[in-house]
């Protein structure tokens, strides 16, 4: 299998590439559209700017790279927000992936600080939301497990997520489409957890 990660200016690809070494998988760091194309798998992993970054992509047609992949496809903390088409950082319209504009945590108590950092756990059920999914890239880590958060920006509940955290108010947490599949957390810095979701990721059957 090869497994491609996407070369290009955010910081915190590295991160995920020795993650995947832990793992056992050689992955190959690439921006060339052709290795994109062939890989088995590609990750769309990034902490950066989004204007910046959507700038930058556009700028070598990696937007549209991405946008034409047809194997499976895991957006990572910025990557998630990128594969949205609108965001608030820059104002910026970005891959268009999902139908969602991401936006800015706005605080509503002193003890709201923002960038949300640290640890917070998943759900896959909320009757609040009357929201409930199951997905193949969730599996096998039960009720509410924990993960690691880095971010100011967010992603609202939407008919794609499936996974919801809470800070200030829900989000996505993951979210998944066709051959798209995201996460606003770092699953490199999730220990076991991450890496059973990154697993699960890899397991995924191809379209």
């Amino acid at each position: 299998m090869t497994v491609a990660i996407v070369k290009y200016n955010a910081g915190n690809i590295y991160s995920v590439v020795n993650a995947l070494r832990r793992m056992g998988v050689e992955p190959l760091l690439t921006d060339d559209a052709e290795q994109l194309r062939k890989a088995d798998r590609v990750l769309f992993p990034g902490q950066g700017h989004a204007a910046e970054t959507m700038e930058y992509l556009k700028a070598h047609r990696l937007d549209e790279v991405i946008r034409d992949l047809k194997q499976p496809v895991f957006g990572i903390c910025v990557g998630q927000q990128l594969l949205c088409k609108h965001s608030e950082e820059g104002d910026v319209d970005c891959i268009g992936i999902f139908d969602a504009e991401v936006k800015r945590f706005l605080p509503e108590r002193h003890e709201d600080k923002v960038p949300c950092m640290g640890w917070n756990a998943l759900k896959f059920k909320d009757e609040s939301l009357k929201f409930e999914a199951e997905n193949s890239l969730m599996k096998g880590l039960g009720d509410e497990p924990y993960v690691y958060f880095v971010h100011s920006y967010y992603v609202p509940v939407c008919k794609e997520t499936i996974a919801v955290a809470d800070y200030i108010l829900p989000y996505s947490a993951s979210m998944h489409k066709d051959n798209f599949y995201t996460c606003q957390f770092h699953p490199e810095k999730s220990g076991k957890v991450g890496e059973r979701i990154l697993g699960n990721f890899l397991d995924i059957n191809s379209l």
